[in-house]
């Protein structure tokens, strides 16, 4: 699989795990302290080949994630399941432990999110920001809301397919949710 997109990671370590997964370029942030020199190779490589923002999905992974996100507008982003991060002796989260198979997956769903350019499905981030995926309630949540949009309960990755699947629309989304956090504080 060969990536026209200058993927973005964090260290050499999630570099060699995308180089041995997929054929890709890759520019290093070295930490959750972005330079501002590191923000502007990203936002040269997004004018000249497009971005894919792969980050360790914790929660230094996500600062950085928002970060590019508010300086380099139109970014792909990957995103990997925590649970397919984890190394074997379960000592640390990130994409340097995650297998060859789950990085293809994680980049081939950056591509699907952007088919429908203009159409406002729920992201990945929507599902983050609602609570839905890495927080204590999020399980819960995630039982609630499928039973309001009669979806079943899933995971985060189903839920997320699941959304696009049945074209919930982002006010759809909201009122669901809306509904879960009433029924939280009930």
């Amino acid at each position: 699989m060969k990536i026209k997109e200058i993927i973005v990671v964090e260290g050499k370590s999630d570099t060699i795990a995308i180089k041995r997964a997929v054929h890709a370029d890759t520019i290093e942030t070295n930490g959750s302290e972005i330079s501002a020199s590191t923000i502007d190779k990203i936002r040269l490589a997004q004018e000249r080949r497009g971005v894919i923002v792969f980050t360790d999905p914790d929660f230094p992974g996500e600062r950085i994630r928002r970060i590019i996100r508010d300086e380099v507008p139109g970014c792909k982003h990957a995103f990997l399941p925590k649970k397919e991060a984890i190394a074997l002796n379960k000592s640390g989260v990130g994409i340097e432990h995650a297998s060859d198979e789950s990085i293809r997956s994680a980049l081939r769903d950056a591509y699907e999110d952007h088919f429908n350019e203009g159409v406002e499905w729920i992201s990945w981030q929507d599902l983050i920001d609602a609570g839905l995926i890495g927080g204590n309630h999020a399980r819960a949540r995630r039982e609630k809301l499928g039973a309001y949009l009669k979806l079943g309960y899933s995971n985060g990755k189903q839920l997320h397919k699941r959304l696009k699947m049945f074209q919930i629309s982002q006010e759809e989304f909201r009122q669901a949710m809306q509904k879960v956090l009433e029924e939280e504080q009930s």
